[in-house]
């Protein structure tokens, strides 16, 4: 088993590998515009990324969205773990620091360690992100206050639903640092796409190659749909563009 050092000395090696002096031929609003299209469904940013870099970029298929819904933006991170119940020190709610700080439009990815069961999120959170314009959550815990969230339409993707606060049981380690969310690498900035199949990552040094192959996706996707309505066979179209 991968100890917690183990895994913060990988995560710190993978975000030194990452060339923080890149210059990037698409603006990150670009990006986000591109990646809102219909037809980049999170099934072909999964296969492009992997294409791309060689790794997974999904999460875990547990982590689903409460109501049917997409989100597209750049990544915010807090880490939380489970306190001790004989720690009487004063942590500093980084969560919730990132909470009224992050950049509108981002998606706040939430982290509790060993903490599944744990809501990170429940109504006066998913208010406050909603009114300051953030993006949505995606949370390797879980989430409460389900039908006020459903019914302010603030988009939620989650493991879990559960009724127990983090108040008490939880303590926020960092913000802003890379993270391990549904088994995927998570850097701040990554691009995070999220639909009812479930949450891919895109770093955010593989943005412009992603979106190349994802165009040529769309291309193959639809002069192959006519010929599988047209020969009743997705055998001849595939034979055509090799994609399926």
């Amino acid at each position: 088993m991968i100890t917690r050092l183990a895994t913060s000395i990988i995560l710190v090696s993978l975000t030194m590998l990452a060339d923080t002096t890149a210059v990037f031929a698409i603006s990150d609003e670009e990006a986000i515009a591109k990646l809102r299209s219909p037809e980049n469904s999170t099934g072909n940013i999964a296969d492009a990324v992997e294409t791309v870099t060689g790794y997974r970029s999904w999460m875990n298929p547990d982590m689903k969205p409460i109501f049917d819904t997409k989100i597209v933006g750049k990544a915010a991170t807090a880490l939380m773990r489970r306190g001790l119940k004989n720690d009487n020190r004063t942590h500093p709610p980084h969560h919730l620091e990132l909470l009224d700080t992050a950049e509108p439009g981002s998606v706040l990815i939430y982290v509790m360690e060993d903490g599944l069961d744990i809501a990170a999120i429940g109504n006066l959170m998913a208010t406050t992100a909603k009114v300051r314009g953030l993006e949505g959550f995606v949370i390797d815990g879980a989430a409460r206050d389900i039908t006020a969230i459903k019914k302010m339409q603030f988009p939620v993707f989650t493991r879990r639903i559960s009724p127990a606060t983090s108040v008490g049981r939880m303590i926020a380690i960092n913000k802003e640092i890379p993270v391990i969310c549904g088994g995927v690498l998570v850097n701040p900035g990554d691009f995070i796409v999220g639909d009812p199949d479930g949450v891919v990552v895109i770093p955010r040094n593989s943005i412009e190659e992603v979106l190349r192959l994802l165009e040529i996706y769309d291309q193959k996707e639809t002069k192959m749909m006519p010929i599988i309505k047209r020969e009743k066979s997705i055998l001849k179209a595939i034979d055509k563009y090799n994609r399926y």
